[in-house]
């Protein structure tokens, strides 16, 4: 497969995971699915945006750069000294570099998270009742938590779902690094053996 088409198979796979990134981040904001009265009882890290910035918006960048090198791939510009290929997969390393930045900051985010817990009314003030994240292991420790209703299980699946997406953006990413430089040292399609020993299509 040439590297442009590994690519596109890539940047494929990272758009559906930014929007589903971006929508758990804005559910979010509804604890246990509901709107809440004061802006203040939502869980700190939600403000954070980091599926919405991280894994979504920034994600978006480099897919399209991934999806768009495919129209440049080496088996369509075979000895074609001007086609710029490797200054294409260059590009897409930088950009490669800061689809995983943002990834990578929605999956401290929501590690975080996880091991802080949500906030939540305990009956006598809005606060974080657990510590360490105590209450992963122990879900007894959930009734804690009077008001919203839901609201571990809620913060618990959704942060869970933006670590698990965001980890999958980062190899992603990580993939595209390598299969760039692969592109950038190596160049044409002959050299890269895509196009055949001869270099023609």
């Amino acid at each position: 497969m040439c590297m442009g088409g590994c690519a596109k198979c890539l940047g494929t796979t990272l758009i559906p995971l930014a929007v589903l990134c971006t929508l758990a981040n804005i559910l979010l904001f509804f604890p246990g699915g509901k709107v809440v009265e004061n802006n203040l009882h939502i869980t700190d890290e939600v403000w954070y945006f980091g599926g919405i910035l991280g894994s979504g918006v920034l994600m978006i960048f480099p897919a399209l750069v991934f999806l768009g090198l495919k129209n440049n791939d080496c088996c369509g510009c075979c000895g074609n000294a001007s086609c710029g290929k490797r200054f294409a997969m260059f590009s897409s390393i930088i950009f490669a570099a800061i689809g995983v930045l943002g990834a990578g900051y929605c999956f401290v985010l929501s590690a975080v998270a996880l091991n802080r817990g949500p906030k939540c009314y305990t009956g006598t003030q809005w606060t974080y009742p657990f510590q360490d994240g105590n209450y992963l292991a122990n879900h007894t420790l959930w009734s804690a938590c009077q008001s919203p209703e839901n609201i571990v299980p809620w913060n618990l699946t959704l942060f869970s779902l933006l670590l698990i997406m965001s980890g999958i953006q980062v190899v992603l990413c990580g993939i595209q690094v390598v299969n760039g430089l692969f592109g950038t040292i190596c160049g044409d399609c002959k050299c890269c053996g895509c196009c055949g020993g001869d270099g023609t299509v």
